[in-house]
């Protein structure tokens, strides 16, 4: 009944993800899985329509035949993404659920890429895997793409976070990486099987790359740049952000240096990132 009831929530249209975070509240305070539509409505604080009422037995039984998914309330659920302020209600995935239970570093950065980005990667990732840092990206291309391939030529670990279903490979480039991820790493995504690349996907998939992981990592970063809404998603989530300095001449990485003049960790070894998560630890 939760499972269900978290499910049909998580492929609601017209409800956003505030108002389906409070609708998961309520249900959760009161213990209740089962609304109608217009309560759904009255708890979203929205009078817009929607296909609550559409979502059936019979459509949310052909979803879990054909997805593996786990809920905001499974256990293996990741911890760090529970306390983000908009945690997906489900995360659909393909491979390796244990790589979860792991520490990890999300690397982003730019998709025109340039040589310094792929070297630097090149220099760093040996140390990163051989720590045992599960990498987290979003297979897009350029140094989303490096980041999973060093892993995995290094013997690491990584888990690709998407924009659309699962079924879907965008962009085709990665298709092959993707495959690959799907049955030896993780890929997740919060959208069903079908769902095709949309803007706003995009945004709300870095948060989950944020959310899950201990720190962030940003390479190649212009000031307006999707890397930079991942890094400030850290930010506010207090998560760790370690930024590569670039060039000053070709404003590749401006955004990365003014995530350093903003107080970024800035990183020319791997050492700069261990530092800080032995702190962490620490702390913790």
């Amino acid at each position: 009944m939760k499972n269900e009831f978290l499910l049909r929530l998580s492929l609601l249209k017209g409800v956003g993800h505030f108002g389906k975070q409070r609708i998961y509240q309520f249900a959760k305070k009161h213990q209740r899985w089962e609304f109608d539509s217009f309560e759904i409505r009255l708890l979203a604080q929205t009078m817009k329509p929607n296909d609550w009422d559409e979502w059936t037995d019979d459509r949310l039984d052909q979803i879990k035949r054909t997805h593996q998914y786990l809920t905001i309330e499974d256990k293996i659920y990741p911890e760090r993404l529970r306390h983000v302020p908009t945690p997906p209600l489900i995360l659909f995935y393909k491979g390796n659920l244990s790589l979860l239970d792991h520490e990890h570093l999300a690397i982003v950065g730019a998709r025109a890429a340039s040589d310094y980005g792929y070297q630097v990667l090149k220099k760093l990732m040996p140390d990163l895997t051989k720590r045992g840092l599960v990498i987290v990206s979003g297979l897009a291309k350029g140094i989303d793409s490096f980041a999973h391939q060093f892993a995995i030529s290094n013997q690491g670990k990584t888990i690709g976070v998407i924009g659309t279903g699962l079924d879907v490979c965008y962009p085709k480039a990665s298709g092959n990486l993707q495959i690959e991820m799907c049955q030896h790493h993780l890929v997740l995504s919060e959208y069903p099987n079908g769902t095709l690349p949309a803007k706003f996907h995009f945004p709300m998939r870095n948060r989950i790359i944020a959310g899950i992981s201990s720190g962030v990592l940003v390479l190649e970063a212009k000031k307006r740049s999707g890397s930079l809404i991942t890094a400030q998603q850290a930010l506010d989530y207090g998560k760790d952000v370690f930024v590569i300095p670039g060039s000053i001449l070709d404003g590749r990485s401006s955004g990365c240096h003014q995530l350093i003049q903003d107080g970024a960790i800035c990183v020319e070894k791997t050492q700069d990132i261990f530092d800080s998560y032995d702190l962490w630890h620490k702390i913790h």
